[in-house]
């Protein structure tokens, strides 16, 4: 070959290979108890070396769903059946939260045994992507897709269905999912009276919506808590921080805090709680 058209040749395959995407390094569930799913062309799983969560004591108000969502998280580390399980209901009573803590007791009673992988709701339809590169892997593994819920003629939801419960090669034996939603049915109920009206068949048409969230073997449910309850939580958290301030005062503030957001919820009782820690210039522990 002419040397001149081998050096052209070259240059060009250089090129090529500058800008063809980087090989996808081999997915690995090592060194880190928590990871982050990233699908695409080099889907990897992002090690989470601190996973921002609270202890399961300081979680007030859900001792029923803590318990239920303890046993059977205990149990799928164990390597004994749990259930795939959707937590629902209020804004900001504890569901990410309890599911994080969970996946904290059991690695403390059996370090490594349970590793966290949060999938983003956008990223849903790359599950069963996510579900083939953990079947070969020996570890357990726990999903989480936190504020999952589906709108108007979004199509997503099918891949979820499939793969809780369907399918040929079904569900992995070493991987449980765990959904939060604000919805009980994942859908807006617009959504769901939309094809009870435009259908030929209602009853079929809105029967494939709501069979979503009975894929889920546990359905716990979080309602917004009372004042007890509420002032319960800021003591709890004020007492982790150890915050040098009376039951009067830390209930006077929550109060005012509670009032200025229109709610009450471990989540405003959180805020509430830096709110207070930063007027006494308190720092959080390393």
């Amino acid at each position: 070959m002419d040397q001149s058209l081998l050096a052209l040749v070259t240059r060009i395959a250089d090129a090529l290979d500058r800008l063809a995407p980087p090989v996808a390094p081999p997915v690995t569930l090592a060194g880190a108890d928590a990871f982050v799913w990233h699908p695409g062309p080099a889907a990897h799983l992002a090690p989470v070396t601190r996973v921002s969560r609270v202890d399961i004591a300081l979680l007030k108000g859900v001792d029923h769903q803590k318990g239920i969502l303890l046993e059977n998280t205990l149990r799928f580390a164990q390597g004994l059946p749990a259930n795939n399980t959707m937590l629902w209901g209020a804004r900001g009573m504890g569901k990410s939260s309890l599911v994080k803590a969970t996946h904290a007791v059991a690695n403390r009673e059996t370090p490594g045994c349970l590793a966290l992988i949060e999938i983003h709701r956008e990223d849903i339809r790359t599950l069963p992507d996510l579900l083939n590169v953990l079947r070969q892997e020996p570890r357990r593994c726990l999903i989480l897709c936190d504020d999952l819920s589906f709108e108007r003629e979004d199509s997503d939801y099918k891949a979820l269905k499939s793969v809780l419960d369907g399918g040929i090669e079904g569900r992995p034996e070493n991987v449980l999912f765990y959904a939060t939603s604000n919805r009980r049915h994942l859908m807006p109920r617009d959504m769901i009276e939309n094809e009870r009206a435009t259908a030929i068949n209602p009853s079929e048409a809105t029967e494939e919506k709501v069979s979503l969230s009975d894929r889920f073997g546990l359905w716990l449910g979080f309602h917004n808590c009372d004042q007890a309850t509420y002032f319960a939580m800021i003591e709890g958290y004020a007492a982790d921080l150890n915050l040098p301030a009376t039951v009067e005062e830390l209930h006077a503030h929550a109060i005012e805090w509670s009032m200025t957001r229109g709610a009450r919820s471990g989540r405003v009782a959180w805020q509430c709680i830096q709110d207070i820690a930063g007027r006494l210039g308190v720092r959080p522990a390393a």
